[in-house]
């Protein structure tokens, strides 16, 4: 499995989790997930859970640190640009440097790609907002997005999961 497997995988993650509503308690029971799952695993990240026009979400774990937020700002920055998961766009971009291609005219104080931004899809509205961890390895910090909403709509994390890395 490679770059190309996963990219196709989170296309299917992007189109198949889409919430028939979102709304301040929608926000506030995924961003509860995932924090309480962070606690249990003892995950030192950030949540930030928003809409375009306002933040409904945020949480701070113990470990995390004051880089996270700004990481977490610039891949909303991706998402609201692209609409597409952050991680998609690392994969798809596959620039070591973690910046777009100045053609792109996108600065790296304000986009970055690293992994761990999600759209927030509504069915019949389309990209509305962003859920977003920063924290852990990008991949994880996708796959802890997906899981948790994954749970909240009722699918089955495991059909939609990225597979395993591969071991070098």
């Amino acid at each position: 499995m490679g770059a190309a497997d996963d990219i196709q995988t989170i296309i299917r993650q992007e189109r198949e989790l889409v919430f028939p509503t979102f709304d301040e308690a929608t926000a506030f029971a995924v961003g509860s997930r995932i924090r309480d799952r962070a606690l249990k695993d003892g995950f030192g990240i950030i949540v930030d859970i928003r809409t375009w026009d306002r933040p409904l979400f945020y949480a701070a774990m113990p470990g995390s640190n004051a880089s996270n937020p700004d990481w977490a700002r610039r891949k909303i920055n991706v998402v609201k640009r692209f609409l597409k998961s952050t991680y998609r766009m690392v994969l798809e971009q596959d620039r070591p440097d973690r910046s777009f291609k100045p053609s792109e005219g996108l600065d790296i104080a304000d986009y970055v790609l690293a992994g761990g931004g999600f759209p927030v899809t509504v069915k019949g509205a389309g990209v509305i907002g962003c859920i977003t961890v920063s924290g852990l390895p990008e991949r994880q910090d996708h796959e802890v997005v997906v899981r948790a909403v994954c749970e909240h709509l009722g699918l089955d994390y495991a059909g939609l999961a990225l597979p395993a890395e591969a071991k070098a």
